[in-house]
């Protein structure tokens, strides 16, 4: 008998990705929720907890597993379902744990040495002063955030206000619905005053980007990859995503290690975890720079075309209390990357790629795959693909044998893209093409 998997927020991309996992034949996957009802910023925690209980409530027939890849409210829904139906689960104060990112650092600092100094400003209280014993350039975000929404980088005093500005302006989109969990669960006292629309201030770090991607089950942790994150030049927006890492060997087993005793900190269990990581390769100093209950959807494709299953079936056995088993180099390429074709100034969309032309492009490099992120009549700058620097365009995913490949491929798709994007406000938006070329 087939068994039933309800995934939150289940798009069409993901649904084909979950249909070639091992064993995928004897699995239903079910949406639960659209993706529009769970996306950050523009939903309500408590009515996409009572629409999915509806939903599942009306299902005719066993439910075997809830799960799900976005981040919040996803990550908080899943473990309230799943102990309501008594499925296997992390608990909701593990998830919290990770995603308030002041309780964050407050865990790690319990386990490792790997994290900035940091410390706290309301922004609508407080005088746009920095925390004792924080330093410029420093990182200011809500405690509660994603995909770098109202995170900012800044150098100064009047950077500092001006953040604070634009952090005022949008806090409530995330904090109001993340405050709602927090009435959950029991916050320790030194996390009790800090709500979620508190920010976090923390010293800025730099070094290489690295993701490690792993999951807890029967109280270990393992490990199975670690992705580099390759960022525009002289900006903090992700230029792509590339699996296997190039880190040295000594570092890939300096980022495990913590990765491990964090995820085992936060009491994690019966879930994925990804972590994202600074790394200073000429002093061997790291940095954890954030902690995701969840797998990370953006690598799937890495690691179908290198490992040769997705890491969704590491989600999908943990939630049916399975250990995943990940195998690793078993795919048909050696490097994979999802790049990020991105503008840096707001414009109006006026033409975009065609699906015979992206459909041509497909055939014509192998391994190659094109996913528009905007669509014409669409301003940049009031689309939901954005962080706080850039407008994405597009998400192109390229499987190669090797990085000089895989580069070439990128830059052969990008040429081929033809968007018509009309500045606004006399902005002088660079051409992604040539920002692209520029980055490869």
């Amino acid at each position: 008998m087939p068994q039933n998997v309800f995934v939150l927020g289940l798009d069409e991309t993901n649904r084909a990705l979950l249909e070639r996992l091992p064993g995928a034949e004897e699995l239903r996957f079910h949406a639960l929720l659209d993706v529009s009802e769970v996306r950050i910023g523009q939903t309500d925690f408590r009515s996409c907890l009572d629409h999915a209980r509806e939903r599942l409530a009306a299902f005719d027939g066993p439910i075997h597993a809830i799960t799900g890849y976005w981040d919040f409210p996803v990550t908080s829904l899943v473990p309230v379902l799943c102990e309501e139906y008594g499925l296997p689960s992390t608990s909701l104060e593990s998830i919290v744990k990770c995603e308030h990112k002041y309780w964050s650092r407050l865990e790690q600092a319990e386990v490792v040495d790997a994290y900035p100094r940091f410390g706290l400003l309301d922004p609508v209280r407080d005088e746009p002063v920095l925390p004792s014993g924080v330093d410029y350039p420093v990182w200011i975000k809500p405690v509660k955030s994603a995909s770098s929404k109202l995170a900012f980088e800044v150098d100064g005093l009047g950077e500092l206000a001006e953040a604070l500005t634009h952090i005022r302006a949008g806090i409530a989109d995330v904090g109001g619905p993340f405050d709602a969990v927090l009435e959950r669960v029991a916050l320790p006292p030194e996390v009790t005053e800090v709500d979620a629309e508190t920010c976090l201030v923390e010293e800025a770090v730099g070094g290489r980007q690295v993701t490690v991607e792993g999951y807890r089950h029967h109280d270990r942790p393992h490990v199975y990859g670690v992705i580099d994150s390759v960022n525009y030049p002289g900006t903090s927006s992700f230029l792509r995503y590339q699996y296997p890492s190039t880190l040295p060997a000594h570092l890939i087993e300096r980022v495990t290690d913590v990765a491990e005793r964090v995820a085992t900190r936060m009491d994690l269990c019966s879930t994925t975890f990804d972590i994202e990581f600074f790394v200073d390769t000429d002093t061997d100093r790291v940095w954890v720079l954030e902690v995701n209950p969840r797998i990370s959807q953006s690598h799937a494709r890495l690691f179908e075309h290198v490992d040769g299953v997705s890491n969704l079936h590491c989600m999908v056995s943990l939630a049916l209390g399975r250990d995943p088993r990940m195998p690793s180099r078993q795919g048909e390429y050696g490097v994979a990357a999802k790049c990020f074709l991105r503008r840096f100034t707001d414009g109006i969309v006026r033409r975009v790629p065609t699906d015979e032309e992206i459909a041509e492009i497909e055939r014509e490099i192998p391994g190659v795959v094109v996913e528009l992120t905007t669509s014409e009549g669409t301003r940049l700058s009031e689309q939901y693909n954005q962080d706080s620097y850039s407008y994405e365009l597009a998400d192109v995913h390229v499987a190669a044998r090797d990085e000089t490949e895989l580069n070439d491929k990128y830059e052969r798709c990008v040429r081929a893209l033809r968007f018509d994007i009309d500045d606004v406000d006399g902005a002088d938006g660079a051409d992604p093409v040539d920002v692209a070329r520029t980055a490869s």
